[in-house]
């Protein structure tokens, strides 16, 4: 179905209709004097050398600081910036490589920011957020010409009441909400077998770094428009992987916050007591900046309540270059490493460079009972996901879904779109629940919570440790819609589970193409020690670089650099061999890892 034959096609703009929208918008641009103050970033990859036609962007990796800099020095305004960015998202994302990642464009990005400017001169910035472009991934409520549709065409035409709490709280520091990001529809949550990035309404997303590769998911959209500088910043949403995986496959840094830190309300659900929201961004600074504004009591979600007292509203101040130094750091490796030779070899490297930057690294310590927590998880979600999407859309107008049960009759009467690769069985399965008294929901919920919560408090408690870190999970894998995703590990799941903050950093790559993360796991609330890591270990080895939009690796004359795996940017190391005694945690049976 094509958004312009929706009844609300006034409303918003469909990506068909965004490209006649966008086609006077490029005179505008950014000024020649703006690039001046940003350079630094690095010159994006030539045409011939990306492998797939790119144009050159002005802003290549820039950051919001130093977008915020040129703004403040009158080098630049928001409605240049803006311009710029809705220019590279016609022109690599709706066209060109069509990474596929926007859902749609605010149409009144404009506005808003002539009107932050005449507001920046009279008055000054509201904070480093003024005038800044962040995408918004398609849960995200956003009481505006667009939809908030988790990328199911059976949302498409409704009205939400209002703006997410976390939404709001960008508008009010200043940012500009740009549009909405692509994502695995309903949060990758409907299928057993799905393609981390498909959704109805905007088909498959892309990986920026190599196109043929999956971008992970759910946030697939968030993290590749991040990664290939569409915006300043991105919001993504996870309830197990889906902040940390696609930041991780696509290069980028994801914040994954303490359950409560952020709100979740006017956030389409899959289940309370493990959706979190929070920020995917190019920089460890720029998440943390973006995280600020998202921060708050919301009367509207209960969880926040107990955030109070532990919450900042600027986590900048705990940017520290130095930060790994006297820190204490356990390696967990049972059920993650040992599966992904390539991943392996680059997060052993990052375990060298956390050592050569100040912290002791002790080795391993493995959380225990992770292999045991997926059957109780996977209970809960399906609980919790038909409650809490009767609740969310209860709320809803312009629309006759008001059930899960309404939600799967409208994938059966439009099989043709939205089950053309996939199923539903997710859906069905979580249908059949009886409700949150249930002593099977009540049981499950109890013993994921004790086993995830005392697993990372008691080892962090034996071996006295400021964190813990692992691989974030395997490099991506080539999009298959027919057989849906091919994981090999992840990490998500603990923190996931407990509710306890979770941040991954670029630390390398495969083949010097395909972007592998290392995260850095802590107690409940703590995210500002874990920010502080993170910084620290990016500004040591400055792993991350900008995406190279190569078509595949399945060409006669692709060959890589040398035949080893690129860990870092500190050197390399051959392949590891993977252990054939080691037990993925994905192996184990668990359904959600990596994946919602």
């Amino acid at each position: 179905m094509d958004r312009e034959s929706t009844p609300d096609r006034d409303r918003q703009l469909s990506r068909r209709g965004f490209l006649r929208y966008t086609a006077t918008a490029g005179a505008a641009g950014a000024s020649a004097s703006a690039l001046g103050a940003l350079a630094g970033g690095g010159p994006a990859m030539a045409a011939e050398d990306a492998g797939a036609r790119v144009p050159r962007f002005k802003f290549e990796e820039a950051t919001i600081a130093e977008l915020q800099a040129a703004m403040r020095a009158g080098r630049l305004t928001s409605r240049r910036l803006v311009d710029a960015y809705i220019r590279r998202i016609r022109e690599i994302d709706l066209s060109g490589v069509q990474l596929n990642s926007v859902i749609e464009v605010n149409p009144d990005a404009r506005r808003i920011a002539d009107e932050l400017d005449r507001e920046r001169h009279r008055k000054g910035p509201r904070g480093p957020l003024h005038g800044i472009p962040i995408l918004v991934k398609d849960n995200f409520a956003t009481d505006d010409r667009m939809e908030t549709a988790a990328g199911s065409l059976a949302l498409v035409g409704s009205r939400v009441p209002r703006d997410a709490f976390v939404v709001r709280g960008l508008r009010q520091a200043g940012a500009v909400i740009l549009g909405k990001a692509n994502l695995s529809e309903w949060a990758n949550f409907r299928s057993t077998q799905s393609s981390s990035g498909w959704s109805g309404r905007a088909g498959q997303c892309l990986n920026p770094y190599v196109l043929d590769h999956n971008p992970c998911g759910s946030s697939s959209g968030s993290g590749a428009a991040a990664a290939a500088n569409l915006a300043a910043g991105t919001l993504g949403t996870e309830t197990d992987g889906s902040i940390v995986c696609p930041s991780s496959t696509n290069g980028v840094v994801g914040i994954k916050p303490t359950l409560g830190l952020t709100s979740r309300s006017g956030v389409i659900p899959i289940a309370h007591s493990q959706d979190v929201t929070g920020p995917i961004c190019r920089t460890v600074a720029d998440a943390a900046t973006v995280l600020g504004a998202m921060t708050g009591v919301d009367p509207r979600d209960p969880a926040t309540a107990d955030s109070k007292g532990h919450f900042f509203k600027d986590y900048r101040r705990f940017l520290d270059p130095h930060g790994l130094r006297g820190a204490r750091i356990g390696v967990w490796r049972e059920g993650v490493f040992g599966v992904s030779p390539e991943g392996d070899a680059v997060a052993e490297q990052a375990i060298s460079e956390l050592s050569r930057l100040g912290a002791t690294i002790v080795d391993p310590a493995d959380i225990p009972n992770v292999a045991d927590v997926g059957d109780p998880e996977f209970t809960v979600l399906l609980f919790e996901f038909k409650a809490d999407i009767a609740r969310y859309l209860s709320e809803l107008r312009h629309t006759s879904m008001r059930t899960l049960a309404d939600l799967i009759a409208f994938n059966d009467a439009h099989a043709d779109q939205e089950m053309r690769w996939f199923g539903q069985e997710i859906f069905l399965l979580a249908e059949q629940t009886d409700g949150l008294d249930d002593p099977q929901y009540l049981q499950a919920l109890a013993t994921s919570k004790r086993l995830m919560q005392d697993g990372i408090n008691g080892v962090m408690d034996r071996f006295d440790l400021d964190a813990i870190v692992s691989l974030t999970g395997s490099p991506s894998w080539t999009t298959d819609l027919v057989n849906g995703d091919h994981f090999l590990t992840a990490s998500s799941t603990p923190a996931a589970v407990a509710g306890y903050p979770n941040v991954t950093v670029p630390a390398g790559f495969v083949f010097d193409l395909l972007p592998v993360g290392i995260n850095f796991i802590g107690r409940q609330w703590d995210e500002p020690t874990l920010i502080k890591l993170a910084f620290g270990f990016e500004q040591g080895t400055r792993a991350r670089h900008a995406p190279t939009f190569v078509r595949t690796f399945a060409t006669r004359d692709f060959v890589p650099r040398d035949t080893g795996v690129h860990g870092g940017g500190k050197g390399r190391s051959g392949r590891h061999q993977a252990d054939p005694k080691a037990k993925s945690v994905l192996a184990s049976g668990n359904p959600m890892a990596g994946k919602a």
